[in-house]
């Protein structure tokens, strides 16, 4: 019964629908009808600005820090990682919203910032770097993707860090699934690119 209780937490957590929330409160709107649709940070950027983007942003990462710490106060034999994957299938998936949530970046960034925060920072930068040079979201996000696959791998081996990069393997194919339209577009030439 309390793993259950834990595991609903952890999804509670994730399901926690920040780009709505702070749509309707803050801006009366409800991003879900403009832009992309999508109850993430990239569409609050687009819809809302810059301010309410990088709040979403902020949240949403927490919310995957918080279900990874969740180990920290409560005292369970389940791996920490394992909450803050549950968290992002509550962001994906959330409960508050109909089920229809975000892109699992941010959160599943949340999870790394939770769990191994120097790697948090190096994916940060990561992001910024694939952003500058191609301009779209979408596909600096995939190119995150690829990087934290690549590094979970080599570091789970070395380490024998298993559950790590079999989470980052699992995260990784969440935020390419997310993103299949976004490929799509990719391949088209028509996927919106950001103006710095």
């Amino acid at each position: 019964m309390e793993i259950f209780l834990l595991v609903l937490l952890a999804y509670l957590l994730g399901s926690i629908p920040s780009a709505l929330w702070i749509g309707k409160i803050f801006y009366n709107t409800d991003v879900r009808t403009k832009g992309s649709g999508n109850l993430g940070a990239t569409n609050t950027f687009r819809v809302l600005g810059k301010t309410a983007g990088l709040v979403v942003t902020i949240l949403d990462i927490l919310k995957g820090t918080a279900a990874t710490l969740i180990p920290m106060f409560i005292d369970t034999n389940i791996h920490p990682l394992v909450f803050g994957l549950i968290a992002v299938v509550g962001h994906m998936y959330p409960v508050f919203a109909k089920f229809k949530g975000g892109k699992a970046v941010a959160t599943s960034g949340g999870i790394l910032l939770g769990y191994q925060w120097p790697l948090f920072l190096v994916a940060v930068a990561v992001l910024l770097i694939a952003l500058k040079f191609t301009k779209m979201v979408s596909l600096s996000s995939m190119i995150l993707a690829t990087v934290a696959v690549i590094y979970a791998v080599i570091y789970g081996i070395n380490t024998g860090d298993y559950p790590f990069m079999a989470v980052i393997l699992v995260l990784a194919a969440f935020i390419f699934y997310r993103h299949r339209a976004n490929i799509a577009r990719i391949r088209a030439g028509t996927e919106p690119k950001i103006k710095w």
